[in-house]
């Protein structure tokens, strides 16, 4: 499912605020992202650990001393550069929120409108006088429900405000016409984060934990019963769970494909009001959805169907609250965090309002927002540098295509055609985002919430009458990202800085970071589930039956090497969930290291600090992934997450790549040591 299953993390985004939007002039008070670096050279050499072998722990040679002296701030649950840069993302947008929420702006603007959402979000003291009353409307609708199907009609709700539903609905392009927009239906309906959360002995206090939030968020809003029917909830979501695919299963695009008309969705899964919960998305005109989890969905529907009415009645006002909770009373929204943040990842401090304030002004007017932060930290120079950079990673790729062994003659042709066809976009989409039709109140924090989704849902069906956007991007600039979609490559104006890419740093990290990421992005489109794409991005088998069965082979090879490892005693990774994100890992640094020594055009690359410019290039690498994590989060990463914890992102790749052996000396005998036979090379 595209931009789902594709594990895109937030709501479509477009750069830049619409032409009515007038934008309160900001001094640039910071240097420009490319004078800033780690270190004299972009590597923080005094963070690693010369103690270590390189060939016993790669990763702790390169960052143990850092490894062993950062600290995890209360109100964070990691510490490292990608979560420090995300950080430094959010604390920006909010000096720019302040900014704008002072200046007052005719809430005609773009701008206007991003000051009065930041206003009604900061002004605590009314939205403590209201406590629940915003959302007593929401709670009666449920309450006055009467059948089964009426409740799948406000289900139909769910992306327009704070209702839920136990099937997620998508709007993306269409894997078999890329060139247009389709409806997805896909499994829901649990609040866990992964079905392992309701299955998995080692998860069984935070279900617990779950029935007790539950028990606490109806008994608050004076729901009847609360504490048995949270035990009937959760009983409820185990069943989903039971049913619902694996994410190893979500993985392969060619069986998530299943196109419905509304008729034969309802043979398929009866027992659920398809067209009334259509109707309520504003989708009752559709003919044509595109099932993904097909069995799931069906099954799904019987266990809707034989469940109690009071049962569902109650969960869908249980997860209504939850939904709501940040936007309520201080009561409600601490009570979501101990349990969200607190119990699940481990996270002492709740942040400041200020900072929980960015990502609602994100996810509302997120374009607009990107607007400021573009035009005072970002730059077209800086840009510019970004793309030549992408486009020497895309020029290596080709060479490495070129010259595989495993891959024939045939099916080299097609992928060289796909990655012809593959295009770049650097910083920010070039579309605007139309606002003027979202009304902004800063005095009403929950009213502003709900018209803000529903206004962005409203303009994701309208996009079914049209040609698929290119500038449809799904994050926004603010937000330091690199990602493929419909054969683009994109990244964000918030990841061109350090440690990443710095103008001043020497080269060779500059490709070990950033350029490592873009040649993982690059690689998405011929990993286990991009290769089962064409040129023209349709789902469609290219390969050779041969070339597959190689490509195959490899890639299970190196699920189990990652099958292997455990990120705390006991916790293993799931090597076949998170094969995509280690192969493009695993290419991206091999194609980056192949770009680096073309830049160099036959010269030596020069010593810096006693290291080689591609013990630097791993260098880069490794320090992007220093990263220190709460045990609580990075269980829940492991249960859940298409990628590797950071230290296994470093370790794997390496003990891989001949290129490194070389490059530290590493022998028979070390600990990361592999066979050059057991070493998995595929891009």
């Amino acid at each position: 499912m595209p931009g789902a299953l594709f594990k895109t993390m937030f709501a479509a985004a477009v750069l830049v605020a619409n032409s009515s939007t007038s934008a309160p002039a900001i001094d640039r008070t910071e240097q420009t992202l490319g004078a800033l670096q780690y270190g004299s050279w972009g590597f923080d050499a005094s963070g690693g650990d010369a103690a270590v072998k390189p060939g016993d722990d790669f990763y702790l040679f390169a960052n143990g001393t850092w490894m062993r002296t950062a600290v995890i701030p209360a109100d964070r649950i990691r510490v490292g550069p990608f979560p420090n840069l995300r950080n430094l993302g959010e604390e920006r947008v909010q000096a720019i929120l302040e900014t704008v929420a002072r200046a007052n702006g005719p809430l005609e603007t773009s701008a206007g409108k991003v000051g009065a959402l930041y206003r009604s979000f900061m002004d605590e003291g009314a939205i403590e006088v209201r406590g629940a009353r915003p959302i007593r409307a929401a709670l009666d609708r449920v309450h006055a429900v009467k059948t089964r199907d009426d409740l799948a009609a406000l289900m139909g709700g769910a992306l327009q405000g704070f209702e839920a539903s136990v099937f997620d609905l998508d709007i993306a392009y269409d894997a078999k016409q890329p060139t247009r927009y389709a409806i997805y239906l896909n499994q829901g309906g649990l609040g866990l984060p992964d079905r392992d959360y309701y299955l998995q002995p080692q998860f069984a206090s935070q279900k617990a934990a779950y029935e007790a939030y539950a028990a606490q968020l109806l008994t608050m809003a004076g729901w009847t019963d609360a504490q048995s029917q949270a035990a009937a909830i959760v009983a409820f979501e185990t069943h989903i769970a039971e049913v619902s695919w694996t994410h190893a299963a979500i993985r392969d695009p060619t069986t998530t494909y299943h196109p419905m008309s509304i008729a034969a969705l309802e043979r398929a899964a009866p027992g659920f009001a398809w067209r009334r919960f259509l109707n309520h998305a504003h989708l009752g005109p559709s003919t044509r959805v595109v099932v993904t989890t097909d069995t799931s969905v069906a099954k799904i529907a019987a266990i809707y169907s034989g469940t109690p009415l009071a049962t569902l009645r109650t969960w869908e006002a249980f997860r209504t609250l939850d939904s709501a909770a940040p936007y309520l009373s201080k009561a409600f929204a601490e009570a979501q965090f101990d349990f969200r943040s607190r119990v699940l990842a481990g996270q002492p401090e709740m942040p400041s309002r200020g900072k929980r304030a960015v990502p609602l002004v994100n996810d509302a007017l997120g374009a607009a927002v990107g607007a400021l932060y573009v035009a005072k930290y970002s730059s077209p120079e800086i840009e510019a540098q970004g793309k030549t950079l992408a486009g020497d990673l895309k020029a290596a790729l080709q060479t490495r295509i070129l010259a595989l062994t495993w891959m024939g003659e045939g099916t080299k042709t097609e992928a060289l055609r796909k990655l012809a066809n593959l295009q770049i976009q650097i910083g920010h989409p070039k579309e605007k985002r139309d606002y003027r039709g979202l009304q902004i109140n800063d005095h009403d924090l929950y009213g502003n919430v709900v018209r803000s989704r529903a206004f962005d849902w409203d303009r994701r069906v309208h996009n079914l009458r049209k040609p698929w956007d290119k500038s449809d991007w799904r994050f926004w600039p603010q937000y330091p990202t690199a990602y493929t979609e419909n054969n683009q490559l994109i990244f964000t104006a918030g990841m061109l800085q350090p440690p990443f890419f710095a103008t001043k740093a020497d080269p060779a990290i500059n490709y070990g970071a950033l350029g490592s990421v873009i040649g993982h992005e690059l690689t998405h489109s011929f990993d286990d589930q991009g290769r089962q794409t064409d040129a023209e991005n349709r789902l469609r088998d290219w390969w050779t039956p041969a070339d597959a069965a190689a490509f195959q082979e490899r890639a299970q090879r190196l699920s189990a090497q990652y099958s292997s490892m455990e990120p705390l005693p006991g916790l293993h990774i799931k090597g076949d969930v998170t094969l995509g994100e280690n192969i493009a890992d695993l290419g991206g640094v091999t194609i980056a290291l192949t770009a680096y020594r073309i830049s160099l055009h036959g010269s030596p690359a020069p010593v810096i600090e006693g290291y080689t410019g591609e013990q630097r290039l791993f260098l880069g690498w490794a320090q992007i992934w220093r990263e220190k994590t709460r045990d609580d989060a990075l269980r829940r990463m492991v249960a859940s997450d298409v990628h590797s914890p950071a230290l296994d992102r470093v370790d794997g790749v390496v003990r891989n790549m001949d290129a490194w052996y070389t490059a530290f000396d590493v022998i028979l005998g070390e600990t990361l040591y592999l066979a050059p036979s057991d070493r998995v090379d595929i891009w």
